[in-house]
């Protein structure tokens, strides 16, 4: 189940899903005693959301297994992040069982959790259990507690909320990072370069929220630097009968061939509904004061 491991480390334990302030908090606190300790820092979480099997009801993810991975790596520095595959044998182990497993395979010397961390079989172990069992086997062991900010607990559950309302400004303030999506640039219809806006054409993966449908002012990091963008989610009603998603962008003042490209988005702030033009000159008109409007929010926030 749990690939053995060499090297002994600080483990970080959780889903991360947004990879949030308060998430911050603990990668922070398993970097420092790493480093105390002068140990590997780590983080083990699981590829799909243990509810999904649980409850047997999905859980609409913020952000991808990759894109969780990136973030842990490029905002914490930890760069041993390990994805455990959440099957049944996972969900009915018992969390004793667990804890055993974890530490003698990843030569787990110190564990890092949040203060609502459960794990084992129908959630019996926490955080408190955890303490204990460290305790007992001689293991160290740090509960993070909640991070609140404007007085709301920092959760992915409410960041979802954020997102689901196209409120990027807010989701990010919690997050501590803007939202991002990374994807490999496919072809489109190329009807954005007959419009005088090639696009860059993304979709999100299955599983991950999808904000949303609409115009957004968005960031892309690229070797040249970086570029700001308008980008369009939505099934482009104007040009489209098939209501395929679509995620697509384009760079302002940049030209070059993204295509076979993995680049990641950031989503700064939405700017209106997606909507049904009666010509494609209309929608024309509507990407150039798109374009201006986007380069008037990128001034404000300089």
């Amino acid at each position: 189940m749990i690939q053995k491991r060499d090297d002994p480390c600080v483990l970080a334990l959780g889903f991360f899903d947004g990879v949030h302030l308060g998430h911050g908090e603990l990668l922070k606190k398993t970097r420092e005693r790493a480093r105390e300790l002068g140990l590997t820092p780590a983080v083990m979480t699981f590829d799909t959301h243990p509810d999904t099997l649980v409850r047997g009801e999905a859980v609409p993810l913020i952000n991808s297994a990759p894109d969780r991975a990136l973030l842990i790596r490029e905002l914490y520095g930890i760069d041993r992040v390990e994805f455990l595959r959440f099957t049944r044998e996972t969900m009915e182990m018992p969390w004793r069982e667990f804890l055993d497993a974890v530490r003698h395979e990843w030569r787990c010397v110190h564990f890092v959790v949040g203060y609502d961390f459960r794990f084992g079989w129908r959630g019996e172990g926490d955080a408190d259990k955890l303490t204990a069992y460290c305790r007992e086997n001689g293991l160290g062991c740090d509960v993070i507690q909640k991070v609140e900010l404007d007085g709301v607990i920092v959760s992915s559950t409410y960041i979802r909320s954020l997102l689901t309302a196209g409120d990027m400004p807010a989701a990010a303030r919690f997050m501590g990072h803007p939202h991002i999506l990374t994807d490999t640039v496919r072809h489109g219809q190329r009807l954005g370069r007959h419009l005088g806006a090639p696009t860059v054409n993304m979709q999100f993966s299955p599983g991950v929220l999808v904000p949303p449908h609409g115009v957004y002012v968005t960031r892309f990091r690229l070797p040249e630097g970086v570029f700001s963008a308008v980008t369009n989610i939505g099934i482009r009603p104007t040009v489209s009968e098939n209501e395929e998603l679509t995620v697509e962008s384009h760079l302002l003042d940049y030209h070059g061939n993204l295509y076979g490209k993995t680049l990641t988005i950031e989503f700064i702030e939405y700017l209106r509904p997606e909507q049904r033009f009666v010509s494609l000159r209309a929608l024309s008109e509507q990407i150039t004061r798109d374009e201006e409007q986007a380069r008037e929010r990128i001034k404000e926030r300089l």
